[in-house]
């Protein structure tokens, strides 16, 4: 997908580990609620997900704002029970920095 159109954003999500559950239970709760099939949706790209050791995993996901409901649905529907989540949208800055970066140089504000 790789879309910096203006309705792109991203969104990363940061699902916290329960640890009153082991490895095993959170693999199978997952397997349950289709997790790997269904998040997240098709056509929202997965733009890094990584594991941090004793936190759980950190998800950056690129997609068209009017997308965002579709991706906290299947959170709610298959996250939820075994992840804590939090979400933070963001965009592109680069663009923005860069007409700034400019408009400095030619002595604006």
């Amino acid at each position: 997908m790789s879309d910096t159109s203006p309705d792109t954003l991203l969104l990363t999500v940061f699902l916290r580990h329960d640890q009153s559950n082991n490895l095993d239970t959170i693999q199978s709760r997952l397997k349950d609620a289709e997790w790997w099939d269904r998040f997240p949706p098709p056509d929202v790209e997965i733009v890094s997900w990584y594991v941090a050791m004793g936190f759980g995993q950190i998800v950056t996901l690129r997609l068209p704002a009017s997308r965002l409901a579709e991706v906290n649905v299947e959170l709610e529907r298959s996250a939820w029970g075994v992840f804590r989540t939090e979400c933070y949208p963001a965009y592109d800055f680069m663009p923005v920095r860069e007409r700034i970066k400019e408009r400095v140089r030619k002595g604006g504000k």
